[in-house]
């Protein structure tokens, strides 16, 4: 006879339907103190400075009765209202506090059928640790850990937010974001990369989709599954992160050092979509990625990418000659304080020093915050002036 299952099995929601269109939602706030709570989750075997999302890291597990020795509390002081959506990582359920009637999200970690005999899965538990070490009022915060009536039943509990702006701008918008809009979205991620990467934190998979959007126009990052603890000097690392259409040229052409920058390619592009209310760069696969990449903004050289020869793929690659950027013919100059694909020439710029191919010259994120565009007219609109969406 099987197991009985129970209402937080991970299939057992047919009654509430998923959004396609979302990877992976994930709200924050300062956590709820418990006797679990702890800034991070440590465990026989595991460093909070261990290595990405390699396949021997994904296969790799922790055990996971770990969490109920921390005392987590049961996720049955939950109710669970429905499916949001999910992920790779796992399963996001919007769920309502018994105690305190707060709805929050809930993200179950899901674990495949050879790892649950195991343990813990150290991804699931890295990106743990990395959300519970960061407090940002713009980055996803977990409230606390929850356990079920199993050890293979285990949550993150954290904000509910009601969209993300992928979802957003596809389905929910009739009208481009004005100019101090864009601003007030882009210093918001600005503040959240800036504050991961003082706290030497790459997230590693920026896009539009792994930014919440609630209805207090507050912007979050989420998704913390690709997210590592850097070091200087830096280390070679899997070039493999990073959604396609957010992947930095020095990712494509194969680089297994890098740092912030691949970060800071990945705003430019979110920076771009937020103007164009479209993907910069949809690729269809790599060579098309690049061969994108290369037609708007001009063909790399030796002269604006010193390190270009140098890394594995820039050899076998053969692309075409463009040797001008195209930028201001994608978004043309404007001193209107409308909306559409217009950038001010400080707009311009600020993009352009976001998107340069050389990773040295890229713009931190400190310095995109101190940036003219931010200072010339219009102003960014105000957090509460801010257009909201339902769920």
């Amino acid at each position: 006879m099987g197991r009985k299952r129970d209402r937080w099995d991970s299939d057992s929601d047919s009654d509430a339907p998923s959004r396609s269109s979302r990877t992976q939602q994930r709200p924050d706030r300062t956590p709820r103190k418990s006797p679990s709570h702890d800034k991070s989750i440590r465990s026989p075997g595991y460093s909070s400075r261990s290595r990405s999302a390699s396949p021997s890291d994904r296969d790799r597990s922790i055990p996971r009765h770990n969490f109920h020795w921390f005392g987590c509390r049961s996720v049955d002081n939950y109710a669970r209202i429905g499916k949001i959506d999910e992920g790779t990582y796992g399963v996001v359920s919007k769920a309502r506090d018994k105690q305190t009637g707060e709805v929050v999200a809930l993200k179950q970690v899901k674990m495949s059928a050879d790892v649950c005999h195991e343990g813990f899965p150290a991804t699931a538990l890295r990106e743990t640790n990395v959300l519970l070490a960061l407090d940002h009022p713009n980055i996803i915060k977990v409230r606390e850990m929850v356990v079920g009536s199993t050890p293979d039943k285990v949550f993150m509990v954290m904000d509910y937010a009601e969209n993300d702006l992928k979802t957003v701008m596809e389905s929910k918008m009739t009208q481009p974001f004005l100019q101090s809009e864009v601003k007030y979205l882009l210093q918001c991620l600005l503040r959240a990369v800036a504050y991961m990467h003082d706290h030497w934190f790459l997230h590693r998979d920026l896009k539009t989709s792994n930014l919440l959007y609630d209805s207090r126009g507050v912007l979050k990052v989420c998704d913390f599954g690709l997210a590592r603890k850097y070091e200087s000097p830096i280390r070679a690392y899997t070039q493999l992160v990073v959604t396609l259409w957010y992947r930095a040229p020095e990712l494509l052409l194969g680089a297994t050092t890098y740092s912030t920058a691949v970060d800071m390619w990945s705003v430019g592009c979110i920076f771009a979509e937020l103007v164009l209310m479209k993907p910069l760069f949809p690729g269809r696969g790599e060579i098309d990625q690049m061969d994108q990449i290369f037609s708007l903004l001009g063909s790399p050289s030796t002269d604006n990418w010193p390190g270009l020869a140098d890394l594995p793929n820039a050899q076998n690659i053969k692309w075409k000659w463009q040797k001008e950027s195209r930028l201001r013919e994608k978004f043309p100059r404007t001193a209107s304080f409308a909306g559409g694909n217009a950038l001010s020439n400080a707009g311009l710029d600020l993009l352009s020093k976001l998107l340069a191919y050389d990773p040295k010259q890229r713009l931190s994120a400190k310095d995109a915050l101190d940036h003219e565009y931010f200072k010339e007219a219009p102003a960014l609109k105000a957090r509460e002036l801010m257009p909201t969406f339902p769920a």
